[in-house]
């Protein structure tokens, strides 16, 4: 008997996920692999490291997702290796090796700190569950801290939230922390008033939202301005050390303390591409990400192919395409229909298409930007367009059902109801470490 036609897809996000879900009405053997047994809602994950929503409400088993596609196979485990010549990957566990007749790599990116990885600790980025609570745990335990803090200057520390980076990420968090701050806590605590929050959104370029048309990033930073939120443009982040960040605007220079530091400011690939450069021969961009040929194919592999965020198209107009769900989930499905189209013996498309249906960003309730094929949107039209989408990309009904139903409730209450302090380091601990290091009186920029 013939063996089916085995692909391998490796990362469980949307370019890997659909590719999967794609094959599953084919006669091929399907296995993905991934690090998680979940796929996760990248797009919201800002709203469970503010409070909005919680971990599973954005998240789906990837198992369930695929249970009813008999001929994939779901493995939790990592990738360390790839042979090209041997058609073979090399997982982690026991380096087991698992044979491949075509394989899609779509393992994403992750944060850059353009070489100052010593930042990390203190200015930590949004791509993971764990990264979302991280940074929850931060935001209210600055509240706390703040309510039994006597110090005035410590005080307006732990009340000082800088966002670096004024992309979309960026401008979400400061929405959000705003939104926190001047609606939905400031009944909650009584030493301190939470409207004296400082919420700093500083990005180098000279608007927010760079890749939008210039209006829509000057409605974005209007909407901003509205919410509280202080847009620094034209800036740059030269140190974080000591709970201080240190900004140059032009030639001046300022020391900001902030006991709440987060980084939106750039990606980098994930190890994958490196793997790909040193065992299959890819070329890399200056973040690692992988040159794909027009059917995404690497270079030399016809029957390897890059999809999601971890591919650099540069097929399709001046600049490579964006690293948005939109792009993976239309990627993934292509090389799943390629494969298809091979397997059949018909002609396979030779060039990946994006269909680009357009860009959105929110900025906080009733406030959001859409930059679409024949029209420009911002405030409650861009917003209400900006829930639907979310919630028709959201995986599985059940998702689909909470998040609807929790907006909803936080739309008419303002409240925010996973508004919970976890993790290993408690707010005692963290009290404790604030005092023993006292930050610089701040400067007001």
């Amino acid at each position: 008997m013939t063996q089916a036609h085995r692909v391998v897809i490796v990362g469980g996000g949307f370019g890997g996920l659909y590719a999967a879900k794609e094959l599953g009405k084919s006669a091929a053997q399907v296995t993905l692999i991934d690090k998680r047994n979940f796929h996760l809602f990248q797009p919201l994950l800002y709203q469970v490291a503010t409070g909005t929503l919680s971990p599973a409400d954005i998240s789906s088993p990837l198992r369930g997702i695929l249970s009813k596609s008999r001929n994939v196979q779901v493995l939790m485990d990592e990738v360390t290796g790839i042979d090209p010549e041997a058609n073979q990957i090399t997982l982690r566990e026991r380096d087991q090796k698992i044979d491949y007749d075509s394989l899609i790599v779509a393992t994403g990116v992750s944060h850059h700190y353009f070489g100052n990885d010593q930042w990390k600790p203190d200015a930590p980025g949004l791509k993971t569950i764990e990264d979302a609570l991280e940074i929850r745990r931060r935001i209210f335990v600055a509240f706390e801290a703040a309510e039994k803090e006597p110090d005035p200057e410590q005080r307006k520390a732990w009340l000082t939230f800088v966002i670096v980076g004024g992309g979309p990420t960026g401008v979400e968090l400061a929405g959000a922390i705003a939104e926190l701050a001047f609606n939905t806590l400031k009944d909650d605590f009584r030493t301190i008033d939470t409207t004296e929050a400082k919420i700093l959104l500083v990005e180098g370029l000279d608007r927010v939202l760079p890749p939008y048309p210039p209006e829509l990033s000057e409605k974005a930073a209007q909407a901003l301005a509205r919410l509280g939120v202080t847009v620094q443009t034209k800036s740059l982040v030269s140190n974080i050390a000591d709970h201080v960040v240190t900004i140059k605007q032009g030639d001046e220079v300022h020391e900001v303390p902030a006991r709440t530091i987060l980084w939106a400011a750039g990606v980098k690939a994930s190890t994958m591409g490196k793997v790909l450069e040193q065992q299959a021969g890819a070329t890399l961009d200056r973040v690692g990400r992988v040159m794909v040929e027009p059917d995404l194919s690497v270079p030399g592999y016809p029957n390897i192919f890059v999809v999601g965020d971890l591919a650099n198209y540069m097929h399709q107009g001046d600049r490579p395409l964006p690293g948005v769900a939109p792009v993976a989930v239309q990627e993934g499905k292509f090389v799943a229909k390629l494969i298809k189209q091979r397997l059949a013996g018909a002609a396979a498309q030779a060039k990946f298409v994006y269909d680009d249906a357009g860009s959105l960003a929110v900025i906080g309730q009733n406030e959001a930007v859409v930059n679409m094929r024949s029209f420009k949107l911002s405030g409650p039209p861009a917003w209400f367009l900006w829930i639907f989408a979310h919630i028709y990309y959201l995986i599985e009904f059940d998702n689909k059902l909470i998040v609807t139903i929790q907006w909803m409730w936080n739309y008419f209450t303002r409240n925010r109801g996973a508004r919970l302090i976890t993790g290993e380091s408690s707010l005692v601990q963290d009290y404790e470490l604030a005092t023993e290091q006292s930050p610089k009186s701040p400067v007001e920029v």
